[in-house]
């Protein structure tokens, strides 16, 4: 599965602003998602509820952030990636104030938040479609893109932490709605030069192998569900399996500080380090085979997942950020092998199935989340993600196996990735 290199090539100006449109829009999504689990526990004392009803309310959030890709991929092929980011920051401000005004009204909430994953659905297919299709360096595009979108990662609990706690969750969604505003106004004064939506054209529709596409497939749904699992439920693990740790900074700080910020912070500090894991996994898709790196990645990821059921304190901490750094760290690798076997006009439409089956499916371990937090202990929760990781290990090592049949078969695996990028 080795790949041809465009080490030498720099970015140029034409590159840099789709990478600032871009990457400023990978770091929203993923706050807009991650605002919610920072929240849940003050939700539950807000609203009444057990944790259980309070994380089904953001169920459909996480389901249309995935199910709608597909949709979005398909316009941002008809119609541009440009038209469609727009829609995605102007649409996801709207819809965090909605959650903001109807946050005490746990249905309206409920749609507001749905409304935001509706919203926020658009960037994936659109800008990662944009990267692949329009820079010459897919694997350190994808890279980079990655690194902002764990910075929104890290970010979001953190903010969303103090905003709780200065200003209680209103403050948060409000901040977050004219965060997302601003994406809208970054496009209007840093335009992106991007080719047309039908320019791009191709002899047949056969550069992509199927069969290794929908394998791949596969073992990006479980990784979707490994992910959004641990996402979903980390800040209120920490605030549940770390006593000592907070006992231990309640006397250093004579309890300046609550519960829920001291295990949002944390939990930024480790999405925050998870920004080398996307810096590592982009130059390893780069330099070395992706397939080989992939299987690494997940398989480092499911052990540490593993072995967070059994640890508390300082060993959970350690080993989430053992986690989180390897499963972050796999997503550049997961996009350039998307740019790598599907055709580059059905670009934007192959990162939304990607999406629809990591995000959208993934959201159903929101639900299952819930369910065994219910009816077993909270720590089961890792060992079924671990138990997933597991099942993808054996999808990529099929792919990896396919991969090198068809190239013993001398059948071409390698797409239109290392084109250089179509100038306007």
């Amino acid at each position: 599965m080795m790949m041809k290199s465009n080490r030498n090539k720099k970015l140029d100006p034409r590159d840099r602003r789709i990478l600032l449109n871009t990457c400023y829009g990978h770091f929203m999504s993923h706050f807009n998602m991650l605002v919610f689990p920072a929240l849940v526990l003050p939700l539950m004392a807000r609203l009444e509820m057990p944790m259980a009803q309070v994380l089904s309310l953001s169920f459909w959030m996480y389901l249309l952030f995935g199910l709608t890709a597909l949709f979005w991929g398909l316009l941002a092929d008809r119609f541009g990636a440009r038209l469609l980011l727009l829609v995605y920051f102007v649409g996801s401000g709207f819809a965090s104030a909605a959650a903001a005004l109807w946050l005490d009204t746990p249905l309206v909430l409920s749609l507001a938040l749905a409304a935001l994953g509706f919203f926020s659905g658009i960037y994936h297919p659109a800008g990662l479609g944009l990267i692949s299709k329009e820079m010459s360096r897919v694997s350190i595009g994808m890279g980079y893109n990655g690194m902002f979108g764990n910075l929104g990662l890290a970010m979001a609990p953190l903010l969303t932490g103090i905003m709780n706690w200065l200003w209680g969750p209103q403050a948060a969604y409000l901040c977050l709605g004219g965060l997302n505003l601003g994406g809208a106004m970054l496009m209007m004064v840093y335009p992106m030069q991007v080719s047309d939506a039908t320019a791009i054209k191709e002899k047949g529709a056969g550069n992509g192998i199927l069969g290794i596409f929908g394998i791949l497939l596969a073992a990006m749904m479980l990784g979707g569900i490994v992910y959004r699992g641990a996402t979903v439920i980390l800040p209120a693990y920490f605030e549940l399996k770390t006593p000592m740790l907070y006992q231990w900074l309640t006397g250093v700080t004579q309890g300046a500080f609550s519960q829920n910020l001291v295990a949002t912070t944390i939990t930024s500090l480790i999405f925050l380090i998870g920004v080398g894991g996307q810096f590592s996994g982009g130059q390893c898709a780069d330099r070395y085979d992706p397939g080989i790196s992939y299987l690494i990645f997940f398989g480092i990821a499911g052990l540490a997942a593993f072995w967070m059921a059994l640890a508390q304190d300082l060993m959970l901490v350690g080993l989430a950020v053992l986690f989180f750094f390897f499963l972050l760290g796999m997503q550049p690798i997961e996009n350039t092998l998307v740019a790598r076997f599907a055709p580059k006009r059905f670009h934007h439409s192959a990162f939304g199935a990607k999406f629809v089956l990591t995000f959208g499916v993934g959201a159903l371990a929101v639900k299952g989340v819930a369910a065994i937090e219910t009816n077993y202990a909270i720590e089961t929760v890792f060992i079924c993600l671990a138990g997933a990781a597991a099942v993808a290990l054996g999808f990529i090592g099929w792919l990896i196996a396919t991969c090198s049949r068809h190239e013993t078969d001398g059948k071409r695996v390698v797409t239109d990735t290392q084109l250089p990028s179509t100038k306007a």
